[in-house]
């Protein structure tokens, strides 16, 4: 019982890298991601292609690859020592980590994005045109809180699938939960530690699942 306390109680210790990395990757992709909606329906061909390259290259490479990229690149592509780089106790193993989920999950979030807002009808535009609405009021007024409750289940779905990612983490070695639970277990030559892991990425995605329904349910009078 002693061991299995003293497991929990280092296993929070890496909860807690787990749960910034998850929560600044949602704080930087989800606007991100919007942004990146807006230029993959931009009407200009050259905006709307970057854009569409960018999201293909997201989706189509290992989220670990892209980890890789962003921390090893700046220097072997630039000559520019980043890996040395600390802001505050972080140091940039933790940023590349953050900057590699963001680029990752934005791609992502705005597909969804897209579809969302695409999938509104084109009188509602046509009915704000009429009211005096500008392009700007219309989107954040109109389309925009009904695209939110539309794409809801599938951002749901990413943001709990984020969650089991930061696992991922492991490979610039930040000391998140899953590479914490790798030590334990290396170190007492037991599989306990990957269990209690299994426990709180279970409750962590319990809790998102909750906290995302009954959003859900208050957006309902959307419909």
């Amino acid at each position: 019982m002693a061991n299995l306390q003293s497991t929990i109680l280092q296993l929070l210790t890496g909860m807690k890298f787990t749960i910034l990395i998850f929560c600044l990757t949602l704080l930087f992709s989800l606007p991100l991601g919007l942004l990146v909606a807006k230029g993959r329906m931009s009407g200009n061909r050259i905006v709307s292609g970057i854009i569409r390259v960018y999201i293909s290259i997201m989706r189509g490479t290992p989220l670990m690859l892209q980890l890789l990229i962003v921390y090893f690149g700046p220097w072997y592509i630039f000559k520019i020592p980043l890996r040395d780089l600390t802001i505050g106790d972080l140091d940039y193993r933790f940023v590349a980590t953050i900057i590699g989920f963001t680029i990752n999950y934005a791609a992502y979030f705005a597909e969804i994005f897209r579809g969302g807002i695409q999938s509104m009808p084109l009188g509602q535009y046509e009915a704000a045109q009429v009211l005096g609405f500008s392009k700007s009021q219309t989107f954040f007024r109109i389309i925009l809180p009904q695209v939110i409750k539309r794409v809801l289940p599938p951002v749901t779905n990413e943001v709990i699938t984020l969650v089991k990612d930061t696992s991922l983490a492991q490979v610039l070695a930040v000391s998140e939960m899953f590479i914490a639970a790798k030590s334990l277990a290396s170190a007492q030559v037991s599989v306990v530690p990957f269990v209690v892991a299994g426990v709180f990425y279970y409750i962590m995605n319990g809790i998102i699942e909750i906290g995302m329904n009954k959003l859900e349910l208050k957006l309902r009078y959307y419909s």
